[in-house]
């Protein structure tokens, strides 16, 4: 597969005698197709299927890569990251192992805060130099879309900052990155303990700042007691749609203040974390078409015992994505092969779960499903070829990367 970086331009390219999960959703599991090609042109799928089957426009005078009956799945899409972000909180971390609740350490002026102090104190120019390596790390394991929030600005110039890097991120390396606006992620020391004066400056000068230069895809917040309540989330949320941008939510990680039910409310893309969400809010979530986003990795990092509620989830046919939701404080995780592990052997979601968790529905909780996400004619040429001998390795193995090819657009 020397050829797989090699392209004529505005040509056609064909990966054929593979194996593929096309993820699908009009096919059953993992959509597999035995002896199967990919035709792309321009970066995008023209065929996705059995090799028999293409027909041969697809294949007439095309750059030709024989995959050796290797398999090829979607690229990986990483929906959940605060990527951009500078130094460690290494010291929060030995706090916790001495007994330390997530809490306590935020009461003392660590967590969060911590990192903002720090992203204040960073240029732009430092803050992509910081963010590559765990970006690198990333598409080393065939991630072709990446999800990246702000949030450890809390102020205008810095937020922007933040999000300005993320986008710097997408220049630098071959990787689609999605930016979501976090400003009502914490409360800043500036801001004295008012969180509603707070509220009304994200929602009325910081998000419109952002949103009019095209800095932002969507708007996060963190809905729990240690940051803001659900009225003051859905003002932030309603300062979204007034400037256009879809929401998401960190809802009900430490406790149930009805954060999905809230995200449903807003019909937002997804919501994360949702470690106490109750039936009442995965009925809504069901209803709106709200993605559960499961992260294990924070659940696994701050020693949590309350697990979502997976059962409910598939009970009312919530789709569940997946995420690495790497941060400095509470998942500094940049493996999302580690994650799918995580996310079964901790949650018991199934093989077909993860897999779609990572490609699939990864897409739709970033709005990218029409693009990205599964192998299929019209959407973007996003691959990731693999040396393994059943999709389940991808799950199964824990620190060893089976990557053969990444392909993003084509190339």
């Amino acid at each position: 597969m020397a050829a797989a970086n090699k392209s004529r331009a505005g040509g056609l390219r064909l990966w054929r005698n593979a194996r593929l999960a096309t993820m699908a959703e009009s096919a059953a599991g993992l959509g597999i197709v035995e002896k199967g090609a990919v035709a792309a042109r321009d970066g995008v799928i023209d065929y996705a299927g059995p090799e028999a089957d293409m027909p041969a426009p697809f294949s007439e005078g095309a750059d030709t890569i024989d995959c050796e009956g290797r398999w090829i799945t979607p690229g990986l899409i990483d929906c959940h990251t605060h990527l951009v972000h500078a130094g460690n909180r290494a010291n929060e971390f030995e706090m916790r192992l001495a007994g330390a609740t997530y809490e306590e350490v935020a009461r003392a002026g660590g967590g969060i805060v911590s990192s903002v102090k720090a992203l204040r104190a960073a240029s732009e120019d430092e803050l992509v130099a910081q963010s590559l390596p765990r970006l690198d790390a990333l598409i080393a394991e065939g991630v072709t879309t990446v999800e990246i929030k702000s949030g450890y600005g809390l102020d205008r110039d810095n937020e922007k900052k933040s999000l300005r890097a993320a986008r710097r991120l997408s220049e630098e390396r071959p990787v689609t990155v999605r930016t979501s606006f976090l400003g009502a992620h914490a409360l800043p020391p500036e801001a004295k303990g008012d969180k509603d004066a707070f509220v009304d400056l994200v929602a009325n000068e910081i998000l419109p700042a952002v949103a009019a230069e095209g800095l932002a895809d969507a708007v996060d917040g963190f809905c729990e007691g240690i940051a803001f309540s659900p009225e003051q989330i859905s003002r932030v949320f309603d300062a979204a749609k007034a400037a256009g941008l879809p929401v998401k939510l960190h809802a009900d990680q430490l406790s149930n203040l009805h954060g999905a039910e809230l995200a449903a409310r807003h019909s937002a893309l997804s919501a994360d974390h949702l470690e106490y969400t109750d039936e009442a809010g995965a009925a809504a979530m069901a209803k709106a078409g709200t993605v559960a986003t499961i992260l294990p990795g924070a659940y696994y990092f701050i020693r949590e015992t309350k697990k979502p509620p997976i059962a409910l989830f598939r009970q009312h046919g919530v789709r569940m994505a997946v995420a690495t939701d790497n941060n400095p404080g509470t998942s500094p995780l940049t493996s999302l092969l580690l994650t799918m592990n995580m996310a079964a052997t901790l949650f018991g979601l199934t093989v077909d779960e993860c897999l779609a968790g990572v490609t699939r529905e990864a897409a739709r909780a970033l709005g990218l499903l029409g693009q990205t996400g599964t192998l299929e004619a019209g959407k973007s040429a996003d691959l990731a070829i693999w040396n393994i001998e059943r999709p389940a390795e991808l799950v199964y193995r824990m620190g060893f990367n089976p990557l053969h090819a990444r392909i993003w657009r084509g190339q």
